[in-house]
């Protein structure tokens, strides 16, 4: 007897509609951190590879289980092997790159790219692409910018992230091709040195709640 196969990792975060964007520079903060986003009622994360500790901390994030774990800041191929070989399920990029794009399509890797215009998102969609990141949103026009698109790209998720906050969150999650709403608010590198980890966790409690209103 087989057993049943996972969700799509773009289908849970869809459900979830909320990406934390960490940026660790201590694996040992990963314990605590993960268990936050887990009390908070959120159980996914991207890891940022823009550290000389990600890696090790992405496979410690995924290694538990109980975390939809990705990695993010993906520009080269070799950094798109690495990642899934550390256990990532999807990959997030800040710009639309062919080659890493060819590779995540012919490894059935789930993959979003940061796209802005209309034609960087045509390009995404030419590989297979499912969903795209929407990256930096407050530089080129935030929610108002997305709105506009749903009438010539009506098929089109986004996942919109940079300079998004808890008071603007609810703008973006009203939008119907908003997939989720990534940020790195929920816990900023001066969080985890100092060990915030209570406040990370209501971070998350709070955005959570907005996400089951709307």
């Amino acid at each position: 007897m087989t057993s049943a196969k996972p969700p799509h990792p773009l289908d849970e975060l869809a459900k979830l509609r909320l990406l934390p964007i960490l940026t660790v520079e201590n694996p040992a903060h990963i314990a605590p951190l993960a268990q936050a986003l887990i009390a908070g009622g959120l159980p996914c994360a991207e890891v940022t590879l823009r550290t000389t500790a990600a890696l090790e901390a992405l496979k410690a994030l995924a290694a538990r289980g109980d975390i939809l774990a990705g990695a993010g800041t993906i520009r080269t191929v070799a950094q798109a092997k690495a990642a899934v070989l550390a256990g990532a399920r999807f990959l997030v990029s800040p710009a639309c790159v062919p080659d890493v794009l060819a590779w995540c399509r012919d490894n059935a890797v789930p993959i979003t790219p940061g796209c802005v215009t209309p034609s960087e998102v045509e390009l995404a969609l030419s590989y297979g692409v499912k969903a795209v990141k929407f990256f930096p949103a407050s530089n080129f026009g935030g929610a108002a910018t997305l709105k506009a698109y749903a009438g010539p790209l009506p098929d089109v998720k986004f996942i919109p992230t940079g300079g998004i906050s808890l008071k603007t969150l609810p703008e973006y999650l009203a939008l119907k091709n908003v997939l989720a709403v990534g940020g790195g608010w929920f816990a900023s590198k001066d969080d985890l040195a100092a060990g915030r980890f209570p406040e990370i966790e209501q971070r998350v409690r709070d955005a959570v709640i907005i996400a089951k209103q709307l």
